[in-house]
């Protein structure tokens, strides 16, 4: 059975918990944010680049790439946003290599907490695009009678995408426990290509279904 980060507790009182959810969200983006800043401080426009330099533009040009073929506008808005939900999901993942790490996207709480920033992005960037009157209107269509179904529609879509990442790191869980029952001998070589495959599909599906519902809000009437 496969061990949710949510049920290893270190502390609690009341109603406020610390649980392994918790702490390896913080640990991984204070990882993620001095890498930035090692990478970016040592930034050089010479022919030889380091490989941290790299990895950081071989990166950026893909979500570059991913994102405008997603919105067909470009991507500098969008960037900074996508690029950091990609990022976050990704390294939560890979990092399943590691024995007894518990990744913080195998809690509902950090799949759906990531869904919930895509649910206030579609508004912040639809409002920014086409104004308060624009955006608003595009719940009324084809027709007022349909406020409440697009509502609806809105959220269940937001959440299908917390329930998707949360169910699809699951499944590969339970996938490596068959596996290990199978074939205990080649486990860990297959765990470690199933864990960094996974890992970047989740990712790259998560950021793109994200972008996609983002270009949605901003579209325009036919």
């Amino acid at each position: 059975m496969t061990l949710s980060p949510d049920q290893v507790i270190f502390w609690q009182k009341g109603l406020i918990t610390i649980n392994a959810t918790l702490i390896v969200t913080w640990v991984i983006m204070a990882l993620m944010v001095i890498t930035s800043w090692w990478i970016t401080k040592h930034l050089s426009s010479s022919a030889k680049l380091k490989d941290g330099q790299n990895i950081l533009e071989f990166l950026v040009t893909i979500i570059n790439e991913q994102i405008e073929s997603a919105t067909g506008q470009k991507a500098s808005d969008f960037l900074p946003f996508i690029g950091t939900l990609f990022l976050f999901i990704l390294v939560c993942n890979i990092l399943t290599i590691i024995p007894f790490y518990l990744p913080p996207t195998g809690s509902l709480s950090t799949t759906s907490a990531l869904a919930t920033c895509v649910f206030i992005a579609i508004p912040f960037y639809g409002i920014k695009s086409k104004g308060w009157l624009g955006y608003l209107k595009n719940y009324l269509e084809p027709v007022p009678l349909m406020l409440p179904l697009n509502i609806i529609s809105e959220l269940a879509r937001i959440a299908a995408l917390a329930i998707r990442l949360f169910a699809n790191l699951l499944s590969g869980g339970l996938i490596i426990t068959v596996l290990l029952v199978l074939m205990p001998i080649f486990f860990p070589v297959i765990m470690q290509v199933l864990g960094l495959l996974t890992g970047v599909i989740q990712a790259y599906i998560f950021a793109i279904l994200a972008m996609v519902y983002i270009a949605s809000g901003m579209a325009n009437e036919a």
